[in-house]
């Protein structure tokens, strides 16, 4: 069995997230309390009792999700000796690269919480509320759902912003020219076009201003080579270089999150598991729907941790 580590992203945060690992063990608590600190504000506590409306903003999502992700990752290594330098590639959704890069010490828990932060922000003010918006069209594959954007693009932005899986892309961009490829989505005869309850159109142009904010923020940051290469949203192939990293997650701003093709990619490379660290199980789902070859297993809470095993 050939294993890589995914990292969720945004959609996967929920309340109560992390507090039976805080609660469980020490090594968890001190991932928190370090966001915590890096921070200037109680997140665990909006985490582990909400209320759900302020965990969901951008803002508070990234870093929340990312802390628990580094904090499952850290539990593994202290109770079940788990070595990322030993695993095939790390990747993660979105934010989830964050997460990966810290996980596999690219980048240090207090510096990446302070990135997801200002990226939570940054894309957050880069466009009016109700001037962008997102949706899934559901039945797509990728080259139909960049046709529909083409065509409802009409002189505004609307782009395929999110390959997750056969049959599920998401396009971003104006909120109208979004709504016009749903029509033709529909018309089309796909399955459903879904719009989806974000508070900004991710991964398009309109996130330029956000880009330009974490090319400076990234630009002061250290960023060391991960243990494990890492499998970039934007290329969906593999990199280790400190200076590749820091523009591919300047780039993934605006970019595509290419997540399809980085999952085929692994399982190209020999991987036979993925194994998703962190709130939620989106990505070991996406991984059966991508390949049904791929074994997807999640680890989120102490129940996952005991089940564990490295063999």
């Amino acid at each position: 069995m050939t294993r890589a580590f995914v990292f969720p992203g945004q959609g996967s945060q929920a309340v109560g997230m992390g507090r039976e690992l805080a609660a469980n063990f020490a090594v968890a608590k001190s991932v928190f309390d370090e966001v915590d600190a890096a921070l200037g504000q109680n997140l665990s506590a909006l985490m582990f009792e909400g209320p759900e409306g302020d965990l969901t903003l951008t803002e508070n999502a990234q870093p929340a999700l990312m802390a628990v992700s580094v904090a499952v990752t850290r539990v593994l290594q202290a109770e079940k000796g788990l070595d990322l330098s030993k695993a095939a590639f790390v990747a993660g959704h979105s934010l989830g690269e964050y997460s990966a890069l810290c996980a596999a010490g690219s980048i240090s828990l207090a510096d990446t919480a302070r990135l997801l932060k200002l990226r939570g922000q940054s894309m957050q003010k880069a466009v009016p509320v109700g001037v962008g918006a997102m949706a899934a069209i559901l039945g797509a594959d990728l080259e139909a759902a960049r046709e529909i954007a083409a065509e409802a693009a009409q002189g505004e932005v609307c782009v395929a912003a999110n390959d997750n899986a056969p049959g599920q892309v998401v396009i971003s961009g104006h909120k109208s020219a979004v709504e016009r490829a749903m029509k033709i989505a529909t018309e089309r005869g796909f399955k459903r076009a879904v719009l989806l309850p974000v508070s900004a159109p991710f991964h398009c142009p309109l996130m330029q201003p956000a880009a330009d904010a974490m090319a400076g923020a990234l630009a002061g940051t250290s960023i060391q080579a991960p243990v494990a290469p890492l499998v970039a949203n934007v290329t969906a192939s593999a990199v280790t270089d400190p200076e590749t990293i820091r523009r591919l997650l300047v780039e993934q701003v605006t970019g595509a999150v290419r997540w399809r093709e980085s999952v085929l990619f692994m399982k190209e490379q020999g991987v036979t598991e993925l194994v998703e660290l962190g709130s939620g199980k989106v990505l070991a789902g996406l991984a059966k729907r991508i390949d049904k070859e791929l074994t997807g297993l999640s680890v989120g809470a102490p129940a996952d941790i005991d089940a564990f095993t490295l063999a």
